[in-house]
Formats: C-alpha cells, structure tokens, sequence
C-alpha cells in the first residue's frame, strides 16, 4: 500500500502561467520603485529578469535553490550605481549588500510572497484532493521553490496546512530536486515510510520523476502544465519509467487504488 503522497506545488497543485508570474514581479516592481527609489519601474522589471536568470545560470547546475532577497540586493546595487559583473562571472555580493539595507530586501521579498498568493488559484479540487488523501495517508508538499515562506503562506490560505504532514521545500533543505538530500528529508519528515509505500506527483520530468525513482520512490508524472510557464521544466525522456501518467490530479485516486493492490 502506498502509505504517503508527496505533491509537488508549482504547476502541480498550483498552475504557474507565465502572464500571471509576470503580472507579480511587476507588482513587486512597482513596489520596489515606489518605496527603495524613486526608480523607473520598467527597469526594475528588465534588472529582475536579468538577475534571475543570472541566479538560475548560478545555481541550479549546482543543484541549489536561487535567493530571493539576494536577488534583490544585487537589483538595488545594479539601481544604486553598481556595474554588474560579466555574465559568466560572479557577484561581489559583499559589496552588493553595501548599497542597501537588509530590511530593504526582507520587506520586497515579503511583497512578491503576497501578490504570488492572492494572484495565482490552485489547480481545481486540489483542496479537496489533499483532503481525502489525508484520510488514508500521509500527505506533504515536496518542492522546489525559493521562498518557503510563500509556499507555507499559500497552504494556509487556501486551508491545505490541516491535512498535510509536512511541507519541504528546497530552500530550507538546501538543494533542489532531484538531488537526493531532498527526497530524504522529505521521508523523515513524513515518519520514514519505506520508499517503495511514498508516491511523489509532480510535473518535471527530471526533477520530480527521475528524482524519485532514484530514491527509490514511486512517481507519477503530471503531463499537463501551462505551455507558457517560465518554471524550469524538462522533457520526458527514458532514464527511467514513472508508475503512472496522469493528464490532470483527478486521475490520481484511481491511479492510488491501482497501486495498492
């Protein structure tokens, strides 16, 4: 029997369409215009785009999650005269966070947390399926995601937080999916089930499938995401087989019963 659910959360319990993450950043950059400047709040915007993909370029090959607040120090420095380094070429962030203070980026960082959580609906059902998994089974959100907070905030809003064993997400572990470290935490958090009884749903092929199969975990695929997200994905390949395809979390109680039996 399948004794624990993990879910992933973006674009899994909770669709991520490009137009409204972008529609989010621009709030925060409003904001961040407002408040930190006066600056122009396109530029801010391009400095967020530009320094985004600077972090993911960074970090994800090295399995790590990006920083929010840091992110945003290095756009206030960018703002605040600082020339930023070459693309293949780190930050000073030492000498980034001489050009603000830290409650300049801790109070951005809790703007774009907001406007993500009143911006974006989940998946339709998905309270209800977290619910009813809750009844028979351990049930918790395992994500990649930069700011937990967000995610903790998201799951009380929307009343999931009941019903769920534990949330882990990468950047309180420390590393992303599919690394390990990640997919252990997340068992000791549900009580150590054995792998083989841990079910992981999640829409990245390499992160969320492979990952838990080389934990050992069942996986089920959710193929079916905003064609537009600019979430990091990955395409299906033959690394390794999931235990089910599913084109909506409505197919997951049947896929359940299948592997239980």
């Amino acid at each position: 029997m399948i004794e624990a659910v993990t879910l992933d959360f973006g674009n899994t319990l909770v669709p991520v369409p490009g137009a409204a993450l972008r529609g989010v950043v621009a709030i925060t950059a409003r904001a961040m215009a407002e408040r930190l400047g006066p600056f122009d709040p396109g530029l801010v915007l391009d400095l967020w785009g530009r320094e985004r993909d600077r972090q993911f370029r960074e970090e994800v090959p090295q399995f790590r999650e990006v920083d929010m607040a840091q992110r945003i120090v290095r756009i206030l420095a960018r703002l605040r005269g600082m020339a930023p380094p070459p693309d293949d070429a780190r930050w000073d962030d030492a000498a980034a966070a001489r050009l603000s203070d830290p409650g300049e980026a801790a109070w951005a960082v809790e703007v774009y947390s907001r406007a993500f959580v009143e911006a974006l609906p989940a998946e339709p059902g998905a309270g209800e399926l977290i619910a009813r998994l809750a009844r028979e089974r351990r049930v918790a959100v395992l994500s990649n995601w930069p700011l937990a907070a967000t995610i903790d905030r998201y799951c009380e809003a929307a009343g999931w937080t009941p019903h769920l064993a534990a949330i882990v997400v990468s950047q309180r572990v420390g590393t992303i999916k599919p690394h390990p470290a990640i997919f252990a935490a997340a068992r000791e958090a549900l009580g150590g089930p054995r792998p083989d009884r841990i079910l992981h749903v999640g829409d990245d092929w390499a992160a969320d499938i492979v990952g838990a199969k080389q934990a050992g975990w069942r996986a089920a695929w959710l193929a079916n995401r905003p064609e537009d997200s600019p979430l990091p994905g990955s395409e299906r390949d033959g690394a390794v087989e999931a235990d089910a395809v599913l084109t909506s979390l409505d197919e997951l109680g049947a896929v359940l019963e299948r592997l239980d039996r």
